[in-house]
């Protein structure tokens, strides 16, 4: 009697709450830049059906909060009825394979510039320190920053605010959750990142100070939705965008306990990366 194949455990299958998934491959959110005026397009539905399968997890593309929370051409968005019924097809398709469907909803903060901003005016941020340009994947562009303004204390209940309804669109639009992007030196992660956040308020300052938008973002979502429908991507370590912190570990920690008492669905976080030494 020949001996079994070895069991690979990426694809056997896993109870995430409510949801039955069949495996344990997971398709992460991918920026496609293809949401002309921030719409999603029908071409869309064929791009998410080919990468579906039955009781398989999709996290779609970073989808914006707000018109304040554009970084990049072309995002979709969730703070329009044409978006929403945009949506609709689409997490239909994904649907009708048996896939179990999240939207990452997102606000780029001081990762714009003033051609993607109402009125071209100033990005929002939690500081108004510019962010220096960044060369591009493709190793020959260069995308500029417009310095951002400071967001008043006052103002940032508008910006949670802003994330609890995209989260209400987006369940309307099919979803079945939503993944809050609070990593990679979005406008979340730049208010947690000592390297950013330089506010003297109850923004600012202390660990738990620095966390407070983020968790302010997650208690009004999941009052929203639900619990069961709410995810968080984090990069603690991470220093992409010139958002970094001082004692990553510490960040990292203290937000996964502070998550616990919300009872969502997962936390999605990225793993370290090596440092190297740069040659000159």
């Amino acid at each position: 009697m020949s001996a079994q194949p070895p069991t690979i455990p990426l694809l056997t299958p896993h109870k995430m709450g409510k949801f039955n998934l069949s495996h344990r491959v997971v398709l992460a959110p991918l920026t496609r830049m293809r949401s002309y005026n921030t719409v999603p397009q029908p071409h869309a539905i064929l791009y998410y059906s080919q990468r579906t399968s039955e009781g398989g997890l999709l996290i779609a593309e970073a989808s914006g909060v707000s018109d304040t929370a554009q970084g990049f051409p072309d995002c979709p968005g969730l703070w329009t009825r044409e978006q929403v019924e945009a949506w609709k097809p689409i997490v239909d398709a994904v649907h009708a394979k048996g896939g179990v469907f999240f939207c990452q909803i997102w606000h780029a903060g001081r990762v714009s510039n003033s051609g993607f901003q109402p009125n071209g005016q100033a990005p929002i941020s939690c500081t108004d320190k510019p962010l220096t340009p960044q060369l591009l994947a493709n190793g020959v562009d260069v995308a500029q920053y417009t310095p951002p303004r400071r967001l008043r204390t006052d103002e940032i209940p508008q910006i949670v605010n802003d994330f609890r309804l995209a989260a209400r669109n987006a369940i309307e639009a099919g979803f079945d959750g939503v993944e809050i992007h609070g990593a990679h030196g979005y406008l979340i992660d730049q208010f947690m990142k000592d390297q950013v956040n330089d506010r003297t308020d109850e923004y600012g300052g202390s660990l738990e100070n620095r966390c407070r938008f983020a968790l302010e973002i997650v208690e009004a979502v999941v009052n929203e939705i639900g619990a069961d429908k709410v995810g968080i991507r984090l990069s603690p370590f991470a220093d992409y965008m010139e958002s970094a912190d001082s004692d990553p570990k510490a960040l990292g920690l203290y937000m996964a306990k502070s998550l616990n008492k919300y009872g969502i669905q997962y936390c999605h976080v990225v793993e370290p990366r090596m440092k190297t030494v740069r040659q000159n």
